[in-house]
């Protein structure tokens, strides 16, 4: 029984010495940071530990693989892998299980989730402004806003057609063709290159940027080093690394003759040399012959069913696919972003043809806007009548409710016609009284009282002037005008008004004629002269 449970013990400490324990330095940083990953594993002296080699694990990029540490203790040896990885995008992301093989046999880390947040702006201490107010432009004539149409339309066509010609044609076939070797995607490359006839077109220097790509592209494929983030010096000495251990047929020739390209193209990209034709088809030469020679000294069919190298090719298929995604988002973006720039130099084009008040009422509506340009009426109001043009019909209104006592003892008779309120667009507002006895009117004792009843119905910094005003039949009177603000305390808002008030008083009444209007309303401001304009009294004949 005891020797069982020694077997036991034994087994279950084997099993747990090849387990990978996984830690991370900090579960959420900002964008760009990097995040330490570490894996840990303990085994014997003798035994063969391979850790990850991916340039991504899930989501997150890996920026930098850290040596192996160990830490001897008797018999055994923890060895400790610790990566640097980071993410530009904020959001939530898991790393997915990490593949390590412990003397051929897979091992799996644990799944770590960690978040990637924005940087946050401090807005508290930034001193905060008023809007200012929009600043009037004046008007330019029609030929001026087409010309200026017609611009913004045929730029915008160059710039969406240098985008298609730009963009479209290389992602399609990017989609479209799928190589299954990497020979045949280098040569197809080469010859596509050659199409493309950038030599007949003076540029050299993205011929030999996509010539040396393709080569960089096939030996990172085929052999399985960096080179696409290699310089020249260091592919060269790797491809004889490689092929020193592999055991691969290049002949010191073949590595010159492509360190020589490779050096001829750096010349190019960046001290702007200039290369004669037979040159530049000497080295298109070089590189086919070079891709053709690694093809040849590699074997025939390697079949490697490696666990790790499983693995990595799932991250990287994981990775294509991620990519992939991001890429037709970020097309769609460009598109809405494209979209909204045609709308926005759309009405900017048009504020700069016909002002900002016509495009904002244009969107928007104008209350005032479409009673000026509606159909008015012409309609008689009170005794003696009052002959006055509006947009609409004004309503006859009991307004004997907020009349004093004293004062509705006076009165012989008493009419009131309205439209909206001051807490509106506009407001028209048409009144006759008679009294019982003759009355000394008092023109500003009238006025007094029209102000204190507009501030019980919230009006406040109430302003006007006074001065004589006839009617063109010769009927004698006064006018009022000036601003007031009247507060809304239903929605508690505030506005700015600008009145007139005509006063007359015939056979012992009195008659008022009040419009109001938005300070500022260009279309408010045009009823307002038209409605007063329009005002005429009927003579009393007594």
């Amino acid at each position: 029984m005891n020797f069982k449970l020694y077997i036991l013990f034994l087994f279950t400490t084997t099993l747990f010495a090849q387990k990978v324990s996984t830690s991370i330095d900090h579960p959420k940083k900002k964008i760009g940071a990097e995040f330490q990953l570490t894996l840990k594993t303990s085994v014997r002296k003798n035994d063969k530990v391979i850790f990850p080699k991916a340039k991504n694990f899930g989501p997150l990029e890996v920026i930098e693989s850290y040596p192996v540490d160990s830490i001897k203790t008797n018999d055994r040896v923890d060895l400790v892998k610790k990566y640097g990885l980071t993410q530009f995008d904020s959001g939530t992301y898991v790393i997915p299980r990490m593949l390590v093989l412990i003397n051929g046999k897979p091992e799996y880390s644990d799944s770590i989730k960690v978040e990637v947040n924005d940087v946050k702006v401090d807005t508290l201490r930034q001193k905060m402004y008023d809007i200012k107010n929009i600043i009037p432009v004046a008007t330019e004539s029609p030929w001026g806003f087409y010309l200026l149409l017609l611009l913004g339309a045929l730029g915008l066509g160059g710039l969406g057609y240098w985008l298609y010609k730009k963009y479209m044609p290389q992602k399609r076939e990017e989609e479209t063709i799928t190589y299954k070797t990497p020979i045949e995607k280098a040569t197809s490359l080469l010859q596509q290159l050659e199409r493309k006839e950038l030599i007949q077109r003076g540029e050299v220097k993205s011929y030999y940027s996509e010539l040396t790509q393709i080569a960089r592209n096939y030996i990172e494929e085929e052999i399985q080093i960096p080179a696409m983030e290699s310089t020249t010096s260091e592919l060269i000495v790797a491809l004889r690394t490689v092929a020193r251990q592999k055991k691969l047929k290049l002949t010191n020739e073949t590595l010159e003759n492509l360190e020589k390209v490779l050096q001829k193209a750096d010349l190019v990209k960046f001290a702007k040399e200039k290369p004669l034709d037979f040159e530049i088809e000497e080295d298109k030469k070089r590189i086919t012959s070079t891709i053709v020679t690694i093809h040849k000294a590699l074997p025939e069919e390697v079949e490697d069913t490696d666990a790790l190298e499983a693995w990595n090719a799932q991250q990287q298929e994981a990775l294509r696919l991620l990519q992939l995604k991001k890429a037709k988002q970020k097309k769609r973006i460009t598109q809405i972003r494209l979209v909204f720039a045609v709308l926005v130099l759309a009405l900017s084009t048009l504020v700069y043809a016909k002002g900002f008040d016509y495009v904002k009422d244009a969107i928007f509506g104008n209350e005032a806007k479409a009673l000026l340009e509606g159909e008015w009426i012409l309609s008689d109001y009170g005794n003696p009548s009052i002959t006055i043009e509006t947009p609409e019909v004004l309503q006859r209104i009991d307004a004997t409710k907020n009349v004093p006592k004293e004062t509705y003892a006076i009165l012989k008779e008493m009419q009131m016609f309205e439209f909206g309120d001051l807490n509106h667009a506009l407001y028209i507002a048409v009144s006759t009284k008679k009294f019982k006895e003759t009355t000394d009117i008092n023109f500003d004792t009238v006025l007094e009282g029209f102000t204190k009843n507009w501030e019980q119905k919230g009006a406040q910094n109430i302003l006007f002037k006074q001065e004589t005003y006839n009617t063109t039949k010769g009927v004698s009177g006064v006018k009022a005008f000036g601003t007031m603000t009247v507060l809304n305390k239903e929605n508690n808002s505030s506005q700015k008004m600008y009145y007139e008030l005509l006063l007359f008083k015939q056979d012992g009444g009195l008659q008022q004629i009040m419009v109001a209007h938005r300070e500022g309303d260009a279309f408010g401001k045009k009823i307002l002269e038209r409605v007063i304009n329009s005002v005429e009294l009927k003579i009393s004949q007594q």
